[in-house]
């Protein structure tokens, strides 16, 4: 492995996306500030609706409107005051992003949902969600490609000497896997997605994108063997929620690199951020269980949160933001 083999210099930190509050422009000095080696375009889902995940994301699909109806996002039959939404906030925060990151010269990192986790919130017209219906995935995650291709020419153009990498938020990738995803009235649950199926429709989002591209998950039984093969360079997860570290060891020799959420999103009961040494150690007792040398971690490796941080307070976000950065600097300083 060579530092040239990742999107991502050695040592780097960065966050997972959603901060606390309602002020983009001083999310985006924060993320500046804390973690100069790979920034994050931050999401503040406390503005409301249009700046959630879902919505946030669905402002980016073509040709396939949503709306909001009884608090839920559906696709709709034509454009309206709640796309408006999503896009005037998405855009907002781009031009807020070329104003203070205008010289920003390295990889910056977008976010938005991944296809499952897209089909397993969104709503079909006649009600029900569309994962139920597998020819609207397809159609979805086609959708999704090409806003995402459109999405990141235009981070590209407000930073013309950056570099873009894109994160797929898929929470709810392996509940659609295992056939876990609730139907609307509770008492059953929507057909597992084959697992092929998956593989190809992840693909065909990550090349449409056309960018390096990661899959953040939050779970225990992250299909890190998919993500892998469906062709992310890297997966996003919480280090706490690995019960099997031989699959993960497996990704990782075959060329996966890993974002490891490494410090907890919220504050520990104690009250008290982790320090840089305890998310450092954090991160090489993982390395060390799983047997690789030293000399590759810096490089394959990027300390982030456990998840996002919109649940914590600003001067937790801070604290941990540079809790990780510096971490990830001890950790290049032993390579």
């Amino acid at each position: 492995m060579n530092e040239t083999t990742w999107p991502w210099g050695v040592g780097t930190a960065t966050g997972i996306g959603s901060l606390p509050g309602t002020d983009v422009a001083e999310a985006q000095r924060i993320v500046l500030g804390e973690l100069p080696a790979l920034p994050h375009l931050p999401e503040l889902p406390a503005r409301g609706p249009g700046a959630d995940l879902i919505g946030r994301t669905g402002g980016l699909l073509v040709e396939l409107p949503v709306e909001l109806y009884a608090a839920r996002w559906r696709i709709a039959p034509r454009p309206g005051r709640d796309l408006r939404r999503a896009r005037d906030l998405m855009e907002r925060d781009l031009d807020q992003l070329a104003e203070q990151a205008e010289e920003y010269a390295g990889p910056v990192k977008v976010q938005a949902a991944g296809p499952f986790t897209l089909a397993a919130s969104l709503e079909l017209p006649i009600g029900g969600r569309l994962l139920r219906d597998p020819g609207a995935v397809r159609d979805l995650a086609g959708s999704l490609g090409e806003g995402l291709r459109g999405h990141v020419a235009a981070v590209a153009r407000r930073l013309p000497r950056a570099t873009v990498l894109l994160q797929l938020d898929e929470p709810s990738l392996p509940a659609v896997l295992a056939g876990r995803v609730p139907t609307e009235s509770g008492f059953g649950t929507h057909r597992a997605v084959g697992s092929e199926v998956a593989r190809t429709l992840l693909h065909d989002v990550i090349e449409a994108a056309g960018v390096p591209t990661v899959v953040h998950c939050c779970a225990p039984d992250v299909p890190l063997d998919l993500i892998r093969t469906a062709g992310a360079v890297g997966v996003a997860l919480d280090l706490d929620l690995v019960t099997d570290l031989d699959p993960l060891g497996e990704a990782i020799d075959a060329g996966l690199g890993l974002l490891a959420g490494a410090a907890p999103a919220l504050p520990p009961p104690a009250g008290r951020a982790p320090t840089s040494a305890q998310v450092a150690d954090r991160v090489r007792r993982v390395w060390d269980q799983l047997g690789f040398p030293r000399r590759r971690l810096a490089e394959q490796v990027v300390v982030t949160p456990a998840c996002g941080l919109a649940g914590a307070t600003p001067a937790y976000v801070r604290t941990v933001l540079a809790a990780c950065r510096d971490a990830g600097r001890r950790l290049a300083e032993e390579d």
